[in-house]
């Protein structure tokens, strides 16, 4: 595997490739060769089908999550063995296309309100008031925070893009206010690594996720809540505020359009435009069962 690992690590570096896939490329050959305790240059065709099934049957990871693997293997056989790679052998999975969880206004202001510590608060309340990703939020940097024009610049999130995004005044408030408590003054990361934050690395998406889940069980929030839950919520209660759907794309760095009008189906101002047909039926005189 380190030959060819080494070799699989050259052609996504030559490319350019996000340090993130990077990551996850490699996890992914290396994780296919230990499911079958073989090298991965002696494994075909059968073995990805096999490998493909059991992502599924027995890991039940989700249509995205195996397209991603897959995307993965293909990469390793085509770009670092130089092998052929069938679509009609190895199809990628159809997506699911489900509607993620909304959290009200209400909600928000209690999860933010039950985070168990100062810093996770201030990470809740940066989700929420920018809509960035939860590795854009470890990534941001104190340089990123330009309070003249009262923007925050998100450098290098998905796709290597950068976008600015509107930094709120609480928000700002409490970006100071989390300054203020930190004992070694950071130079580069917003939110420093370590127990005590003081660390000359960024937090990692874990404290995200921990801050998060935490708040939610603290708060006795039914519904599943995940640093993502919080962007959708941020350009959810946009749309229903009556921003446009442009400034929301722009906003959120969505490369189509129709990534963002999934917001429409979220939106209550949208689900409500319309009454029920019911509404207008002429039901008189009870039901039979009231008889």
């Amino acid at each position: 595997m380190t030959h060819l690992r080494k070799m699989m690590l050259e052609e996504l570096r030559r490319r350019n490739y996000a340090q993130e896939t990077t990551r996850s490329y490699i996890r992914t050959v290396e994780d296919f060769a230990r499911h079958f305790h073989c090298s991965p240059d002696r494994l075909g065709p059968r073995h990805i089908r096999e490998y493909q099934a059991e992502l599924f049957e027995k890991r039940k990871l989700s249509a995205g999550s195996v397209a991603v693997r897959l995307a993965a293997l293909r990469f390793f056989y085509c770009k670092t063995l130089k092998r052929a790679w069938s679509i009609a052998e190895t199809p990628y999975p159809k997506k699911d296309h489900r509607l993620p969880a909304i959290l009200s206004q209400e909600e928000v202001a209690q999860l933010i309100a039950a985070a168990s510590t100062a810093f996770h608060r201030t990470l809740l309340l940066t989700l929420y008031a920018t809509g960035v990703r939860c590795a854009e939020l470890t990534h941001l940097k104190v340089s990123d925070i330009d309070s003249q024009r009262m923007v925050i610049h998100v450098q290098g999130g998905k796709g290597r893009k950068d976008r600015d995004v509107m930094l709120s005044p609480k928000l700002l408030q409490e970006l100071r206010k989390h300054w203020q408590r930190l004992r070694r003054k950071p130079r580069v990361w917003l939110f420093p690594g370590h127990h005590d934050h003081g660390a000359d690395h960024p937090i990692d998406t874990k404290t995200v996720w921990q801050a998060c889940q935490q708040a939610a069980q603290r708060a006795g929030l039914q519904k599943g809540v995940h640093p993502h839950t919080l962007r959708h919520c941020f350009a959810t209660h946009l749309l229903e505020a009556g921003a446009d759907l442009r400034t929301i794309q722009i906003l959120l760095g969505h490369n189509d359009l129709k990534e963002t009008a999934r917001y429409l189906h979220l939106s209550q101002r949208h689900l409500h435009a319309a009454a029920s047909p019911l509404d207008a039926l002429p039901l008189e005189g009870p039901s039979p069962q009231e008889h």
